[in-house]
């Protein structure tokens, strides 16, 4: 189920200073990582009439607040693709979800941007150290971003043996809370 990246790390960003150390800063995709894929079934999907009503993944209320609270203390963002109304039903599913006060994640560390690539800016920008995100392709993009998860939910996109190595492919937010520290049993 693990395959990570081996090799030399992409380079970073200039040194900033005597005994300067990346602190851990975790990135996190929000459609199919947070909220849950629902296919196009109006009642539950993110692109229909009721977008408030799309369901979160299994576990990621708990494990958000175990990572904010933990190793990546003040240093979790949110990186999505969207355009101006996907990301007015982010922002308003987060507020009806009361996620900010249930994970501990700030309304401040949500970012979008209107084309995939365009996450990797932002990732190097924030120094993100770590980043999940269910689609592949996103995670190519991400060099500088020392550690990436595809994130399955259960429904592999590709099999372990189909994955480059410098991806570890994860199926739920409690084996991923496992992998990035915030505890050693699954929540």
């Amino acid at each position: 189920m693990a395959h990570q990246r081996r090799g030399p790390r992409a380079p970073r960003s200039p040194y900033r200073g005597p005994g300067w150390k990346q602190q851990p800063t975790l990135g996190v995709d929000v459609g199919g990582v947070i909220v849950a894929l629902a296919g196009r079934d109006e009642d539950t999907s993110f692109f229909g009439t009721r977008p408030l009503e799309t369901p979160a993944t299994d576990g990621v209320f708990e494990a958000l607040a175990t990572l904010a609270a933990g190793p990546y203390a003040g240093r979790v963002h949110l990186v999505s693709k969207a355009g101006p109304k996907v990301e007015a039903n982010t922002r308003a599913w987060l507020e009806h979800h009361d996620f900010f006060t249930r994970t501990g994640v700030g309304r401040g560390d949500v970012h979008f941007v209107r084309e995939r690539r365009d996450k990797a800016p932002v990732c190097e920008r924030l120094g993100i150290t770590d980043f999940v995100d269910d689609r592949l392709d996103v995670l190519a993009y991400l060099e500088t971003v020392d550690r990436r998860y595809l994130f399955t939910g259960g429904t592999a996109e590709a099999t372990a043996g189909e994955l480059p190595d410098w991806v570890t492919a994860v199926d739920s937010w409690a084996a991923l809370t496992v992998l990035l520290g915030g505890g050693g049993e699954a929540l």
